[in-house]
């Protein structure tokens, strides 16, 4: 079962600094790193223990910055995410496909009901119907500077032929029709961004994690 609580941390930084940062950063059992295809970023997604304490967070957290400032742009930019449901599940804590895809759209809040049972008919059934989506949780945000909902997909396939899943004329269609009815500044709302993990950061060039949370 996916992390309930999810940390994702986003790292601008300086031209060609990106796979060092990701090296430097390192994965763990409760950690992955990925550098965005498009973008001088980092990304790392961190499984989060539901009873963590605050305290506990911040003394991980807060030192990371200044620890690899050398690499950096400009400061870590952080959000809190719930689990809610998975069209597609996972038997780990995240994700151990080599790309994944952050999809993020703000649903409007007296939206979000209808959200959900539209979403489910529409969006999930074609990603369940999508070999090439391997992956596809669906978070919703409970501290961050983009609130919404938080798609994290895993992927395997190369990412033309990932996309092409979302270049139908169904799922354009999808897309329209959520803009229209739910999301807060229409389609253009949508935004999704992929990113590749170094197979070196993992044991064997092959991530796993099969630690649990007691």
């Amino acid at each position: 079962m996916p992390s309930q609580i999810l940390l994702i941390s986003r790292y601008s930084v300086k031209p060609g600094q990106a796979e060092t940062l990701a090296t430097t950063l390192g994965e763990s059992e409760v950690s992955r790193i990925f550098v965005s295809l498009d973008e001088a970023e980092v990304v790392e997604l961190r499984a989060l223990e539901a009873k963590l304490e605050l305290s506990a967070l911040t003394a991980t957290t807060m030192p990371v910055a200044q620890n690899v400032a050398e690499h950096l742009v400009g400061d870590v930019r952080r959000e809190l995410l719930d689990f809610v449901e998975a069209p597609k599940d996972i038997a780990t804590l995240l994700p151990a496909t080599p790309y994944i895809q952050l999809r993020h759209v703000e649903v409007k809040p007296e939206a979000m009901d209808g959200y959900r049972q539209w979403r489910e008919e529409t969006i999930f059934d074609v990603v369940r119907s999508a070999d090439e989506v391997q992956v596809f949780l669906a978070y919703h945000s409970v501290v961050s500077g983009q609130p919404g909902v938080m798609f994290v997909s895993g992927f395997s396939a190369d990412p033309e032929s990932y996309n092409a899943v979302f270049a139908s004329d169904r799922y354009r269609e999808i897309v329209q029709q959520a803009g229209d009815r739910y999301i807060t500044g229409g389609s253009d709302g949508l935004y999704t961004k992929i990113y590749r993990a170094l197979p070196h950061l993992g044991p064997n060039g092959n991530w796993q994690t099969s630690r649990r949370f007691s």
